[in-house]
């Protein structure tokens, strides 16, 4: 989540995962999270494959904007849609939203590559396609979601994740999303960097993504 994009980093052990009986196990700790994060990774390839592929068979002019971050972040960040800056790269939260996002996520103690960041509208020839955010989710996996800005809640809502609740736009507030996965509303990130009153704002909603993260289990 910065101004060039991120590298991608080892993956966590999954949420899923449970204690095995010695016996029955699969393997090390280690080569079952190796088997999560390489299924992860190849996974939200062939994702971007069909975004790509999708966009070249419309003949579109524009690159499609790709996620940032790690595979199975615990953390997922959404925009709706890129800015100049992204379009250009093709990598979402590339830019002053990335670097908005880092400073803020150091500051709050919370390490940048458990952060996993995406957009709403990948290509803009087709705009908003719920199946492609959907997608991405069920594959991450996060703790938390944030999605920036009212459309961005409104197209959560719309993909229909299973066991979601509607949210509500009420900035700063944390909210159980499913039964595994909690929100936390903020402004939209683009709209709140050229002005001094809308940067508090929008920091003053972030702020309880650092006091979620504190709130976590260590391990």
């Amino acid at each position: 989540m910065t101004s060039e994009p991120p590298p991608q980093r080892a993956g966590r052990r999954p949420r899923a995962l449970r204690p095995a009986d010695p016996d029955t196990a699969p393997g090390p700790p280690d080569d079952i999270q190796d088997a999560y994060l390489k299924r992860a990774i190849a996974e939200l390839g062939a994702l971007n494959d069909e975004i790509g592929a999708h966009g070249a068979r419309r003949g579109g002019a524009s690159l499609p904007v790709l996620s940032s971050g790690s595979p199975q972040a615990e953390i997922l960040l959404v925009k709706y849609a890129a800015s100049h800056a992204e379009r250009q790269e093709g990598v979402a939260f590339f830019g002053r939203s990335g670097t908005a996002v880092l400073k803020s996520v150091q500051r709050l103690g919370i390490d940048p590559l458990t952060l996993y960041g995406t957009l709403c509208v990948k290509l803009d020839e087709v705009g908003f396609q719920p199946e492609w955010l959907a997608r991405e989710i069920q594959i991450v996996m996060p703790r938390l979601v944030v999605p920036m800005g009212p459309r961005a809640v409104e197209a959560l809502d719309a993909i229909g994740h299973p066991g979601a609740q509607p949210l509500a736009l009420r900035p700063g507030e944390l909210q159980r999303w499913t039964p595994a996965t909690d929100a936390i509303v903020v402004p939209d990130i683009d709209e709140s960097l050229d002005a001094q009153d809308a940067k508090r704002e929008w920091w003053s909603a972030f702020r309880a993504v650092g006091e979620w993260h504190q709130s976590q289990p260590p391990f």
